[in-house]
């Protein structure tokens, strides 16, 4: 599934912290993929649909250098990967084993592959930050995924950072890590998210001009005439 522009452009200005209070809200509770924070510092938000990849533990007769050749492969996965997407990797929370290294960001990066994010850890780390390709893990180890993990499949239902990912899903992805938005609820997520962030921008200016948090956040009632009349005024 491609994003519209649009969507993209707009949750591209939606912080994942605001994302989590909508979706909680909305009784969904389990959506911040644990393990995944940013490779470097400073990266910007990204947002894209899910390509999921999956991992098993290792099995000595399958997890093999030989295996990389395999049709069935990490390789072989990257090339189906759709421009504009978000590779999403469930390695287990494996943390001594590394799933992609330089050679494959930087094939993914030249592929238009929005970002990687995944609850294991990467390898060969400064070839990894010298692709380009933002990043969102748990670390860097040294051996290949083959010392730890099978490679199974990719575009199937996995479970990544203790959080359910469905091929499609959207991911918002920032210095706070990643959030998915199932993908049938995303219409109504970014409009109400839009508001949100108006509200607390607003909220902020209150507290900025010596406003006391009691009745301002989370609002009373005078506090809502007070915003409503803010908004007839913008």
């Amino acid at each position: 599934m491609a994003l519209d522009q649009t969507t993209i452009d707009t949750l591209k200005t939606i912080t994942t912290a605001t994302l989590t209070t909508i979706l909680l809200k909305k009784g969904l509770r389990n959506v911040w993929l644990r393990g995944a924070m940013p490779l470097r510092k400073g990266q910007e938000r990204i947002v894209g649909p899910a390509f999921t990849l999956r991992f098993v533990p290792a099995r000595e007769d399958l997890a093999t250098p030989a295996s990389w050749g395999s049709p069935i492969s990490t390789r072989a996965a990257i090339e189906a990967m759709p421009e504009g997407c978000i590779a999403v990797v469930d390695s287990m929370g494996v943390r001594d084993a590394g799933i992609f290294g330089d050679i494959l960001c930087a094939r993914m990066q030249k592929r238009g592959v929005a970002g990687l994010v995944t609850d294991g850890v990467v390898r060969d780390l400064d070839g990894v930050l010298a692709s380009g390709l933002p990043v969102w893990c748990s670390g860097a180890a040294a051996p290949p995924s083959v010392a730890g993990l099978t490679f199974v499949g990719w575009q199937e239902t996995i479970g990544c950072g203790g959080v359910c990912i469905v091929p499609d899903d959207v991911l918002v992805i920032d210095a706070d890590g990643a959030v998915l938005i199932p993908q049938a609820l995303l219409d109504e997520v970014v409009g109400e998210a839009v508001e949100q962030e108006k509200l607390e921008a607003w909220i902020v200016t209150e507290v900025e001009r010596g406003v006391p948090l009691p009745g301002l956040y989370p609002m009373n009632d005078e506090t809502k005439a007070r915003y409503a009349k803010f908004k007839e005024g913008n």
